[in-house]
C-alpha cells in the first residue's frame, strides 16, 4: 500500500513545473513549491462544519490554498488534500495534515505550514 501511495504522489508531481525565476526575481524559499490545484478541505477542531477550498501550490513545508471562509492567521489548522485516483485504484488518496496558518495573501487565499501528516483512505 505504501509503495502505491509513493508511486501516486510521484505521478502527480511529475508534470508539474516550478519556475525558480519569476519576473527576473530569483526564488529564495527553502522548499521547492509545486503548482497543484487539488481539492482541499479544512477541518477545524471544535467545529462541526468543514470548509472546502483548493490548493494553489504545495511544498514539503506548507501549502497555499483558497478557502470559502476567512481563517485567523496564527490559528492551528487541520486540513485534507485529495489526490486523484491512480489507474486501477478503487480509492483516492487523501493526505491529512496539521499545521498553522501563516498569512492571508489576498482575500480567500491563505498559507499554512505542514507540520505533521498521514495518508488516509479516500471515500
Amino acid at each position: 500500500m505504501f509503495n502505491l501511495l509513493l508511486t501516486l504522489l510521484t505521478l502527480v508531481l511529475v508534470g508539474y513545473r516550478v519556475d525558480s525565476t519569476v519576473n527576473n526575481v530569483t526564488e529564495q524559499r527553502k522548499h521547492r513549491r509545486f503548482e497543484m490545484k487539488l481539492p482541499f478541505e479544512i477541518i477545524r477542531s471544535g467545529e462541526s462544519a468543514k470548509t472546502a477550498g483548493e490548493t494553489k501550490n504545495v511544498s514539503s513545508a506548507g501549502v497555499l490554498f483558497t478557502s470559502e471562509t476567512s481563517i485567523q492567521v496564527g490559528a492551528p489548522i487541520e486540513y485534507v488534500i485529495t489526490f486523484p485516483k491512480a489507474a486501477g485504484s478503487r480509492f483516492e488518496v487523501r493526505l491529512r495534515c496539521v499545521g498553522t496558518v501563516l498569512r492571508e495573501d489576498t482575500e480567500s487565499k491563505f498559507a499554512a505550514t505542514l507540520e505533521r501528516y498521514e495518508f488516509v483512505r479516500g471515500r
